[in-house]
C-alpha cells in the first residue's frame, strides 16, 4: 500500500529539504486550491520556504522574526493543497522555537495522533531531542 505523505519544512532560516530531495529548481505554483507543493514522487509532496525564495543562488540569510515565520507556517498548513494525506511529516529547527510552538498550536485541534522526533545520535542533538519531548508534553492539551 502506498501512503500519501506531506513533508512540511518549517525551518524558515535554514531550510534543508529542497537540497536534500533535489528540488532546488522546482517552482511552487498557485492554483484554485492553493499553493501546489513540490512532488518528489507521486506519493511524496514537499513544501519549504526554500522552494519559494531562491536561497541557493545567494549567500544571503533569511532573517525573519516570529510573526513573519508564524504567518508562513500557518499558510503552509492552510493554503497548501496537500490533498488527502496519510501522514504529514514536519521538519522543524532543533529545540523549542517559534516554529515548533506555532506548528503544534496550529495542529493540536486536528486530531493529531502523536509525534516522532528524529535526530542524529550526537549528544548535542540528544539534548535538543529531550527538550523537544518535554516541550510536546507541556503543550499536550489532553
Amino acid at each position: 500500500m502506498d501512503y500519501q505523505v506531506g513533508l512540511m519544512d518549517t525551518d524558515i532560516c535554514g531550510p534543508s529539504i529542497p537540497k536534500m530531495l533535489g528540488l532546488e529548481a522546482h517552482d511552487i505554483h498557485q492554483s484554485n486550491f492553493g499553493w501546489s507543493p513540490a512532488y518528489v514522487d507521486e506519493n511524496l509532496a514537499a513544501m519549504s520556504i526554500g522552494l519559494i525564495v531562491s536561497l541557493e543562488e545567494s549567500d544571503e540569510p533569511t532573517i525573519w522574526r516570529g510573526p513573519r515565520k508564524n504567518g508562513l507556517i500557518k499558510q503552509f498548513l492552510k493554503d497548501v493543497y496537500w490533498g488527502e494525506l496519510d501522514f504529514l511529516v514536519v521538519v522543524t529547527p532543533p529545540g523549542t522555537s517559534d516554529e515548533n510552538i506555532t506548528t503544534i498550536q496550529s495542529l493540536v485541534h486536528t486530531g493529531i495522533d502523536g509525534a516522532i522526533i528524529v535526530t542524529t545520535p550526537q549528544e548535542v542533538s540528544m539534548i535538543d531531542v529531550r527538550k523537544g519531548v518535554n516541550f510536546l508534553a507541556k503543550v499536550d492539551p489532553r
